[in-house]
């Protein structure tokens, strides 16, 4: 009989369907999830993918091992099945960034059990995670990010001219204060100042951590001009930016308005609108900022997770070198 899945009761951060465990893995994914949740804050997106990762593991182990896996199973697994496991992912097609985010996983869920039930999966220890190449992000132009705002581009679309504002705005956030587009639509209406009565925000992070980022005044009058045309009561305690039916708006939403920017600038794929927080970090180096102050703007918990737009400035710089030098 298939181990029946987890319901919303049991687990209030997840919903996970696991039909490929015994009841007292099943059980133990219930507790590790809600202990992420609850206890280690994890945001939803990342419980969606760990839960994703552990599913696909007990997947491949109950065809692996001819049934599906108990905790004395899972303590019994060699190295080789691991490496099976990876194996099986890459040839379905999963990339290496995919694969070390799913041993990330499953090495979560082992620490877990062997904390709290004593259950060590050793063979998870023992595989070296898979060598990703480091890309550097692709930041816009400096050009291009200015005019990215610019609701005049979109003037052709059938919009209501609130719509072309609120994006716009949301946009002038994302390059003007380095905001993921998680923490713009985290926003509520009394976070962002008038223009002139305040030049700071405090938003809500990874983690639930939270910062206070500057904001430029021009960025503070396209939420002006957004507040003024939207048809929805803003309460103060709710969401600054809504849908086209007053409800929370989906990221999706703004992607798909950078897609059409992208075409009225002549812009490559790369450009999208978390490429305006790479922006914003790559030209703030560019003019002399530094990388500790960066990493505090961008809310990075590690130094070296900044130190990556070191490499784009000097991508570029090698790039001008080749085009200028009379002997390049």
């Amino acid at each position: 009989m298939a181990a029946r899945p987890i319901s919303d009761s049991e687990s209030p951060d997840q919903s996970v369907d696991v039909t490929w465990a015994s009841p007292d893995v099943v059980a133990e994914i219930v507790r590790w999830l809600s202990h992420l949740g609850a206890e280690r804050r994890y945001s939803p997106k990342t419980l969606d993918a760990y839960a994703r990762d552990v599913r696909q593991f007990l997947e491949f182990l109950a065809g692996h091992l001819g049934g599906r896996p108990c905790l004395a199973d899972l303590a019994r697994l060699e190295t080789r099945d691991v490496r099976a496991f990876l194996a099986a992912r890459r040839a379905a097609g999963a990339r290496g960034r995919s694969l070390m985010r799913s041993l990330a996983g499953l090495r979560s869920f082992a620490k877990f059990l062997e904390r709290d039930r004593q259950v060590a999966i050793a063979a998870l220890r023992t595989v070296q995670a898979p060598k990703i190449a480091r890309t550097l992000p692709k930041p816009l132009s400096v050009g291009a990010a200015k005019r990215i705002a610019d609701t005049d581009l979109r003037a052709g679309e059938a919009r209501a001219p609130w719509i072309l504002a609120r994006d716009a705005a949301v946009l002038a956030l994302l390059y003007g204060s380095g905001l993921r587009i998680s923490e713009a639509l985290g926003l509520n209406r009394k976070d962002v100042p008038a223009p002139g009565r305040g030049d700071t925000i405090v938003v809500t992070g990874k983690g639930n951590k939270t910062r206070m980022v500057p904001v430029l005044v021009q960025v503070l009058e396209h939420v002006a001009d957004y507040v003024a045309l939207c048809p929805y009561q803003l309460d103060a305690d709710g969401p600054l930016f809504v849908g086209a039916r007053g409800g929370p708006l989906s990221p999706r939403i703004i992607q798909l308005a950078m897609v059409g920017l992208r075409g009225a600038l002549g812009l490559p794929d790369t450009a999208t609108p978390h490429a305006l927080r790479h922006s914003f970090a790559t030209h703030l180096l560019a003019r002399g900022g530094d990388l500790r102050s960066i990493q505090e703007l961008l809310g990075h918990a590690s130094l070296s997770t900044t130190q990556v737009y070191t490499g784009v400035d000097a991508e570029h710089l090698l790039e001008v070198y080749r085009n200028a030098h009379p002997r390049a």
